[in-house]
């Protein structure tokens, strides 16, 4: 069946990476060369920094090369139980993925309300757990042992479309920088792959750990694929419709990988293990989430509007700091990178060694942050350049 080891289809899953990568890298000039031909540019406003009119909807480009790689996926014997008819999860996310970039392309053409839009974002992520792939376990970290919560077909849909949603909007509100929301997304992608790898191995090819691998592969690869048409300077935005994919993908592959677990059984550090995928996803999102908060609390502290565009984000102030901006996105990717392959460690080395190697990786990244600093090349504000999506002021 082409494994390299035993219950580990590395080759058949770098293929369906590698194959979604050539396909949405692909499709995405095919799409940006459609949107231009028809006028679909997304108009410079007054509060915008990029100087050139670009096209959004690289999403549907990012779905097309999601479906090709699921579609190979299925036509190999060896990820054919991460298949119906022996889980029906890959189904769910494909269906899910549909109805969000349709969602997508209609905001992204017609810029659809903040509800409409809320309401598309709750269906898809209804269809995927009536589908098939929700959360069935709840660990709870209280008492001696902790409680683990068996849900219901209803309890677990309303916490999958929260998780989901919330998701899909942190990933919608990263996609502010030209490579960030797409760099961040094959960060957490990879993660999550490494962790159902180790599953796989540590269990002798569970079915569980197959959707999980299959998903990040898959997003591994369209982010990827992405990457060389959307890093500054962009050439097409991703829009809503590849932001929400995104986030879509990464509530699908936690969920998967971490949804049915009773952490009740294991240990402390043996916990951190198995949610590791949830922490790699809450590790993408904190910094940019963190920093919508503390802009809305800037922001009202002055008695402005909390939507009231501003440059005190965090970008801004690592951009007045001297960096540029593609050492920007690269620091934010380092960031990213040292939380989520800092958890997924704990599955993969003993918790000591986990743990010493993200302090000095952590140690590491603010050196390389302070860089400018120590060199005494703070810029003032007005000295850089910054192209982004013109959705996310």
């Amino acid at each position: 069946m082409g494994v390299a080891v035993a219950g580990v289809p590395l080759r058949e899953l770098g293929l369906v990476l590698l194959v979604a990568a050539a396909t949405t890298y692909l499709c995405t000039g095919v799409v940006r060369s459609v949107l231009v031909r028809a006028g679909q540019v997304a108009e410079i406003r007054q509060r915008d920094v990029h100087t050139q009119p670009t096209p959004r909807m690289g999403g549907a480009a990012m779905y097309i090369g999601f479906l090709v790689a699921v579609f190979l996926a299925n036509q190999l014997p060896a990820l054919t139980r991460g298949f119906m008819p022996i889980t029906p999860e890959m189904n769910a996310v494909v269906w899910a993925g549909f109805v969000i970039v349709i969602v997508g392309i209609i905001d992204d053409l017609y810029e659809l309300d903040a509800i409409t839009k809320l309401i598309g974002q709750i269906l898809a992520a209804v269809v995927m757990s009536v589908l098939g792939l929700s959360w069935t376990l709840l660990y709870l970290p209280f008492g001696e042992h902790g409680t683990t919560l068996v849900l219901d077909q209803v309890q677990s849909t309303i916490l999958t479309a929260f998780f989901t949603v919330m998701l899909m909007n942190a990933i919608n509100f990263v996609d502010g920088l030209d490579g960030l929301a797409a760099g961040l997304g094959m960060i957490a992608g990879l993660s999550v792959l490494l962790f159902s790898l180790t599953i796989l191995y540590d269990q002798g090819g569970t079915v569980s750990a197959y959707p999980p691998a299959i998903i990040g592969a898959a997003l591994v690869g369209i982010c990827a694929g992405f990457l060389p048409h959307n890093f500054e300077p962009s050439r097409i935005f991703m829009g809503d419709t590849g932001s929400m994919l995104i986030g879509l993908l990464l509530a699908a592959a936690s969920t998967s990988a971490s949804g049915k677990i009773n952490a009740a059984l294991y240990g402390v550090a043996d916990v951190v293990a198995l949610i590791s995928p949830i922490i790699v996803v809450v590790a993408v999102v904190f910094i940019p989430v963190l920093d919508l908060i503390l802009a809305v609390v800037r922001r009202l502290a002055s008695g402005r509007s909390p939507f009231t565009a501003d440059k005190q984000h965090l970008h801004h102030r690592l951009l007045r700091m001297g960096h540029t901006h593609r050492r920007v996105v690269l620091l934010l990717y380092m960031w990213a990178g040292v939380v989520a392959l800092g958890a997924v460690a704990f599955s993969l080395v003993p918790p000591a060694y986990a743990i010493v190697g993200t302090i000095i990786a952590a140690i590491f990244a603010v050196g390389i942050t302070l860089i400018p600093v120590m060199r005494g090349t703070v810029r003032l504000p007005g000295e850089h350049s910054l192209s982004q999506d013109p959705a996310h002021p």
